[in-house]
């Protein structure tokens, strides 16, 4: 069935039923009411790619999340613990607005072509980028395609430098500089000294923020950073567990152990200078469970052996065994701040560039002990 059908109907004509398929407040409600009652009793659906061609809202969002060198393995988006609740809770968010969401991937480089051909085929009103590896090219393009853009964990210091604090653009952070700090005291405060820290090298705007809370907190507690602690896990579960293997390695940590107990202090102190952290801080849970996963295999417990915190508070954090402690990132709060700005984006013409940022808090689980001595 075509509009004109519904038109001839309902004995009006067709830019009446064009008028009431989008809510133009100058039609009388008897005739809204007719038309909408041979609209339902039809089962009629407007073709949306005619009311593109015709220049009128898709009501269309696009997701698009980036999780660079995740293509293969497991670190795909539906199995990545930071990027999937953001899936979740913008369609759910988007849904109850009325809009339906286009979700893409961005893998690589030239996956951004998704999103290139999203705006510029008109599929979508407007966008929602999560994960952008830090690189002012890339949002310089985005922005210039002059379409309604949310941008999550991005520095709005660098946006401004490059005068890119468009109207139609709204970025959305998290405060990971305070979670992170608090994350650290707390191991500093429990007696800890030698802590690791497993980031994704500054890759990221949250990642550099991360690792700057660590190295700050650490300095203000009067302890150094040793950089062979330092590791890049570069935000994957993998990459971290052959990282911290590696270190193991390096302390003479587990493997190796003439015992077979697993323990520290498996080599002489002349092929092992370095001594194993009493601590990790890992910048993201993904991390966290790579490092967790490469502990236990050398033997060494979590937390008697190594104390472990990690980020995001994801839901598989707490059925960890040892629940892991966390900071908690506001997923859902940045999700309903990022779909509620870019809809009110694609309805109506926004005053200025727009950003938010929203509180961590650590959550302290079993992953973590005192020391004693």
């Amino acid at each position: 069935m075509r509009s004109e059908d519904i038109a001839r109907l309902a004995g009006v004509s067709r830019s009446t039923v064009s008028r009431v398929l989008n809510n133009y407040p100058d039609i009388p409600q008897k005739t809204r009411e007719k038309v909408l009652k041979i609209i339902e009793q039809y089962n009629y659906v407007p073709n949306n790619s005619a009311r593109t061609l015709a220049g009128k809202s898709t009501n269309t969002i696009g997701f698009f999340a980036v999780s660079m060198g995740g293509r293969d393995g497991q670190n795909r988006i539906y199995q990545n613990h930071y990027l999937s609740p953001f899936v979740d809770a913008v369609i759910d968010k988007a849904n109850a607005a009325g809009y339906y969401v286009l979700v893409h991937t961005v893998y690589a480089s030239e996956d951004f072509d998704k999103v290139r051909q999203a705006f510029r085929q008109k599929r979508i009103d407007g966008g929602i980028v999560v994960g952008i590896r830090r690189g002012i090219d890339t949002v310089k393009e985005l922005v210039g395609l002059g379409k309604p853009l949310v941008m999550i964990d991005y520095d709005v210091s660098e946006i401004l430098a490059h005068h890119l604090d468009e109207k139609h653009f709204t970025v959305i952070n998290s405060r990971d500089y305070e979670g992170a700090s608090e994350a650290v005291q707390a191991l500093i405060d429990l007696g800890h000294r030698r802590i690791g820290f497993i980031g994704d090298g500054g890759n990221t705007w949250s990642g550099q923020q991360r690792y700057e809370a660590y190295r700050d907190t650490l300095q203000k507690n009067g302890l150094e950073v040793e950089e062979a602690y330092v590791l890049n896990g570069h935000f994957q579960k993998d990459a971290t567990h052959a990282e911290v293997a590696n270190l193991l390695d390096r302390c003479g940590a587990g493997k190796g152990n003439a015992d077979g107990a697993g323990k520290l202090g498996g080599t002489s102190p002349e092929t092992a200078p370095l001594p194993l952290p009493t601590a990790f801080f890992a910048a993201n849970d993904d991390m966290a469970i790579g490092a967790l996963e490469a502990l236990r295999e050398r033997g060494l417990s979590v937390p008697d052996d190594v104390s472990l915190i990690g980020f995001d508070d994801s839901p598989v954090s707490a059925q960890l065994q040892p629940a892991l402690s966390t900071v908690r990132l506001p997923i859902y709060d940045m999700s309903r701040a990022a779909v509620e700005q870019l809809v009110a984006m694609c309805e109506q013409s926004p005053a200025s560039f727009s950003t938010a940022s929203f509180p961590t808090g650590l959550v302290m689980r079993e992953s973590c002990r005192r020391l004693t001595e």
